[in-house]
């Protein structure tokens, strides 16, 4: 068995509710997680907070990922997202620059890795350019500004209900230009 399947075995196994191995995946995505948390934040104890907080929120929401072999990516998303938040609410100027998205990368990703995160964030941001801005709009409000449904919905003036069903129309539509801008 390869890394790539133990580590899909150890999601399956999380996600039914085996601590133990959510307690492995842990271990060995830990170092990756606060390195990412620690070359944005430049805070030792500030990355520590915000690396336990990431593994909280994935434990959390560990139900919801539908592909287990995405678990390393699905993760990284979860830390670039809430250093954005964190930097965000830190100092709100620092996000007018689209770097701050480009270098959460972990420092300790092989080169290759880094080129695929960088033609799958190319990917994004193309995709997300070419959706209609209520779609656009929706999936920042969730995604990037960490806002609940519930903010979402009072501050469009639109239902939970009607909220949930444009995220999942804009993800949808967001799969399909990311799809079409990576080929």
């Amino acid at each position: 068995m390869n890394e790539w399947t133990d580590i899909e075995d150890l999601v399956s196994r999380a996600q039914r509710g085996d601590r133990q191995a959510y307690g492995d995946l842990f271990e060995a995505f830990w170092p990756s997680i606060y390195a990412m948390a620690l070359a944005r934040l430049r805070d030792v104890d500030e990355a520590q907070d915000l690396a336990q907080d990431v593994w909280v929120h994935a434990y959390m929401k560990l139900d919801q990922l539908r592909q287990p072999a995405a678990f390393a990516g699905w993760l990284r998303q979860i830390t670039a997202r809430m250093v954005i938040n964190r930097v965000s609410r830190r100092h709100p100027g620092d996000l007018a620059d689209d770097t701050l998205i480009d270098d959460t990368a972990a420092p300790c990703d092989a080169p290759l890795d880094q080129l695929i995160q960088r033609e799958e964030l190319d990917g994004l941001r193309q995709g997300l350019d070419r959706l209609k801005p209520m779609d656009r709009d929706t999936l920042l409000a969730f995604y990037y500004n960490d806002q609940s449904l519930e903010t979402i919905s009072r501050e469009s003036a639109a239902p939970v209900g009607t909220i949930k069903r444009r995220l999942h129309v804009a993800r949808k539509r967001l799969r399909q230009e990311v799809e079409c801008a990576l080929q």
